[in-house]
């Protein structure tokens, strides 16, 4: 089985290497709410695009890129952030992780400096399973979970390498996986 921790709010979960799904290919998806209704998730290493002052009209400051979350509720914004003694909002996910808080103060600190771009990352959609359906794909060796990883994974940018080192943070058992082509005809 590739993973054998079971996923709960705060731990990461961490596609197979050949997933085909080009919604998870790759993914590193921080879990922000699991429970009997199902999963929240957001992917940490889609980046898209788009800059947040093209999705947020009164953003000053071009330095903060949006990610795509996920294939749901693809219109809304969503955010994880660092910066809690700043915000003073946000439900705690894990160590020094934050999901949400008051939208219009951080767009105030944003405009101000006062948030920087390595404290917020920003999401177009999130990712969804019915209650069950994430414990199949687990069991499918879909997924690994991680659950005792450094929170500054979190905020990295680079996609490939966020998902290369969040395998290899598994533990020695996992390292070897990050070095798997992208497609097994490569290799």
């Amino acid at each position: 089985m590739f993973s054998e921790n079971k996923p709960t709010q705060g731990s990461l979960l961490l596609s197979e290497p050949f997933m085909l799904d080009p919604n998870f290919e790759r993914s590193v998806a921080m879990v922000c709410e699991h429970n009997e209704d199902g999963t929240i998730a957001l992917v940490l290493n889609h980046r898209s695009h788009l800059l947040l002052s093209d999705v947020v009209e009164e953003i000053l400051n071009e330095k903060f890129s949006v990610y795509i979350g996920g294939p749901v509720e693809s219109n809304a914004l969503f955010f994880l952030h660092r910066a809690y003694n700043k915000l003073l909002s946000g439900t705690p996910i894990c160590e020094d992780v934050y999901w949400g808080g008051d939208f219009e103060n951080l767009i105030l600190l944003i405009n101000e400096g006062i948030v920087v771009p390595d404290e917020v990352k920003f999401f177009l959609g999130y990712s969804g399973w019915a209650p069950k359906q994430l414990d199949n794909e687990i069991e499918q060796n879909s997924w690994a979970v991680h659950q005792s990883f450094d929170p500054t994974l979190t905020f990295l940018t680079d996609g490939e390498d966020l998902w290369k080192q969040a395998i290899i943070s598994l533990g020695p058992k996992y390292a070897h996986v990050a070095n798997f082509p992208k497609s097994p005809d490569l290799n």
